[in-house]
């Protein structure tokens, strides 16, 4: 049963932040008022929680998991899903500090306006964060499967 639960819980994470993912492709954009940027603030750090969380919660799995830890680190698609989760984390590094810059000036309460070159650049790795993030359910399903590359 516990099994069952972690996989429940990587996956419902795993969904919130798909969810936070494409808010956030959506909202960035130029025009976004100071309170948007508030709110995208807070989604981010979230989001950013949610990294964690999945990834702590897939240790558990990996570990304590019904398989055990060598049906997945023998594998070498769950190492490619690995490489696609961390490139999800290290892409959104640049859109986090980016948002979190806009929040510092966006709180102030006056006139706010991010440049639209920086709005344009978080929204390209926020769009191959998201190609990133598309891949690893397919490895998830080949590396549950078994399937050897």
């Amino acid at each position: 049963m516990s099994g069952v639960l972690l996989s429940i819980a990587h996956f419902l994470a795993a969904f919130a932040m798909a969810a936070i993912l494409a808010t956030e492709i959506a909202v960035v954009r130029p025009g976004m008022s100071a309170e948007e940027v508030v709110r995208i603030r807070r989604l981010d750090g979230f989001y950013g929680s949610l990294i964690g969380l999945v990834l702590f919660v897939g240790i558990l799995q990996v570990s304590y998991g019904e398989r055990g830890q060598a049906f997945y680190t023998d594998n070498p698609v769950f190492w490619l899903k690995m490489a696609a989760f961390a490139a999800v984390g290290l892409l959104s590094v640049q859109p986090t500090v980016r948002i979190y810059h806009w929040w510092q000036e966006a709180r102030g309460g006056g006139f706010f306006s991010a440049p639209d070159d920086e709005i344009a650049k978080v929204r390209r790795f926020l769009r191959l964060e998201a190609i990133a993030f598309a891949s690893i359910p397919v490895f998830s399903v080949v590396a549950a499967r078994g399937v050897d590359i």
